[in-house]
């Protein structure tokens, strides 16, 4: 949808014509002065008609010189409130990861790139502006003589081929040096992810050279384009001095035989200076290519298509059978998960076991659409996850995480609804109270551990009357006590729903009533934990999945 024209766009669009055309009537007002003064006019006239020209040519500059960094800074505005909506829209369902670019990448576009953009409506406009002031000037000159503007325009062809020349190579640099960029952002956004772990490792020096390996490019980007400035700015200038000759030796010669008045000899070099103007803005049109680079970069993440959502609604009565049919996701040509074909009886527990990479957490992403499926199905009751509309599955598939996101201003609204019963049921209601200001704390003020987020997540779920619930680690920051009051809590809130369960520890495999059992993106063997366990494997897939998920915490506690 097209922004609307704000006040400074307004202003801008009004103050560069009325600069350019004040700009284009100072050479004959000019002239008109000199020609009073040699013929020792009296009248004041002409010199009025100067000093007004010279008054509105500065009040225009002056408010084009406001209005366009106020413009570039409106427009960049609207542009990242345009593109942070357009990727939560998008959704973390394999859009970005498989369509897009990293993280990294995403935020050099939004901050970088954005910025770049928004600068095109005025940069845009001063090139025009410069090119319209161009063809003025050409046509003064005609006015003048013939003589003049065919002087004149002799520089026009190889000026114009000189710009086209820049603005291609330009463009192109400035494409490559902001794709290296959101490189070198990516890597050190990973960087500094991941710093407890460098700094354990005594590995900065190995991290700050795989940061900064895209150092060369950049530098060879920034190069290449000084050389390309420098190159066209020499022609430029080389051009500009050949003309303005040809023009003022042409005028010289009209005047020596008589054709023109002393005065139009100033116009005339006021209006070739004015004309071959357009052949030096090198900043200006580095300025154009910089900001058709950014909006290229912007636009590829615009022309994301979020996923299509649907208009079922589930059928009233429903148990929350949850079904898996032919499912197969991937990343490129690697298969990920499946196929796979798994059902859910409405109202049972899942759990979800088998080694770190098998697919737990990637099958448990897919009933709420938080990764689509590359192959097959989902259904809910029957009704496929993707033909449901947005609202409707956001009622159907609930989720719980090991490091859930807190949205909003205040803890309150970060609940999204859960009341004092829920965060008593998720054991939050302790240190909620101990809070600075209770439910109304600001989210930017909390110091919370990784056990309370969980808990403050889990209190969001049992806020909501989903008929699939969906734990993705739920617990794994809780003590051996408080998980055991949680998950009592959570089997007492949640009894009837269907739940699939990512189960990392022993005693929670046991307490579902069926074992998926994966084992390299397939599914192994769906049975009960005390049927499994007689199979070797899986008790040494089970022993193994509580290490990992030891270690795993331990880590992140570090």
């Amino acid at each position: 949808m097209p922004r609307r024209p704000t006040g400074w766009t307004l202003a801008l669009a009004v103050a560069l014509p009325a600069e350019a055309a004040t700009t284009l009537t100072l050479p004959p007002a000019l002239a008109g002065a000199v020609d009073a003064a040699l013929e020792r006019d009296a009248g004041g006239s002409a010199f009025g008609l100067l000093a007004l020209v010279l008054g509105t040519a500065a009040a225009a500059n002056a408010l084009a010189a406001a209005a366009g960094p106020a413009c570039a800074a409106e427009a960049t505005a609207a542009l990242r409130d345009r593109l942070v909506r357009h990727l939560l829209d998008l959704g973390p369902g394999g859009r970005l990861r498989h369509g897009g670019p990293p993280p990294g990448d995403l935020t050099a576009r939004l901050i970088g790139s954005a910025a770049d953009a928004g600068g095109r409506l005025p940069a845009a406009l001063g090139a025009t502006t410069a090119l319209l002031t161009s063809l003025g000037a050409t046509v003064g000159l005609g006015v003048l003589s013939p003589w003049l503007a065919l002087a004149f325009c002799g520089g026009v062809v190889p000026g114009v081929v000189l710009i086209r020349l820049f603005l291609r190579e330009a463009g192109q640099v400035f494409l490559r040096y902001q794709e290296v960029q959101a490189d070198l952002a990516g890597r050190l956004a990973g960087a500094l992810t991941g710093l407890r772990s460098i700094h354990a490792a005594g590995a900065r020096r190995r991290e700050a050279a795989r940061v900064l390996e895209p150092l060369p490019a950049l530098s060879e980007a920034g190069h290449a384009l000084w050389a390309a400035q420098r190159r066209t700015a020499w022609q430029a200038t080389l051009l500009i001095a050949v003309v303005e000759v040809a023009v003022l030796a042409t005028a010289g010669a009209l005047v020596a035989a008589g054709t023109l008045a002393p005065g139009a000899l100033a116009a005339a070099a006021g209006w070739a200076a004015l004309g071959a103007g357009l052949f030096e803005q090198v900043e200006a049109l580095v300025g154009v290519a910089h900001a058709r680079a950014g909006q290229t970069r912007v636009d590829e993440l615009l022309e994301l298509a979020p996923a299509a959502g649907g208009t079922a609604v589930l059928p009233e009565g429903g148990v929350g059978e949850l079904a898996f049919r032919g499912v197969v996701v991937r990343d490129g040509d690697r298969v990920l998960l499946g196929p796979l074909d798994l059902t859910v009886p409405g109202g049972h527990t899942v759990a979800l076991v088998g080694r770190s990479g098998c697919g737990k957490s990637l099958l448990a992403a897919l009933p709420g659409r938080l990764r689509d499926p590359d192959e097959g199905r989902v259904l809910v009751d029957g009704v496929p996850v993707d033909e449901l509309t947005a609202p409707e599955l956001r009622r159907a598939v609930g989720y719980a995480f090991e490091r859930p996101a807190l949205t909003g201003r205040t803890v309150r609204e970060a609940l999204d609804g859960a009341g004092p019963e829920a965060a008593a049921a998720a054991r939050a209601d302790g240190f909620l109270r101990r809070l600075p200001a209770g439910w109304d704390t600001p989210l930017d003020e909390l110091r919370l551990s990784g056990g309370e987020l969980q808990r403050l997540g889990l209190a969001r779920l049992l806020a909501r009357p989903a008929r699939v619930v969906v734990l993705d680690d739920a617990t794994s920051g809780l003590d051996l006590a408080t998980e055991y009051q949680v998950t009592e809590a959570l089997d007492r809130a949640t009894h009837g729903r269907t739940r699939l369960v990512v189960a990392h520890r022993e005693a929670a495999a046991a307490r579902a009533d069926l074992v998926a059992w994966l084992d390299a993106g397939r599914l192994r063997a769906l049975a009960p934990h005390t049927d499994l366990l007689g199979d070797p494997d899986y008790r040494a897939t089970i022993s193994g999945t509580a290490l990992e998920a030891a270690t795993a915490l331990e880590a992140a506690t570090a």
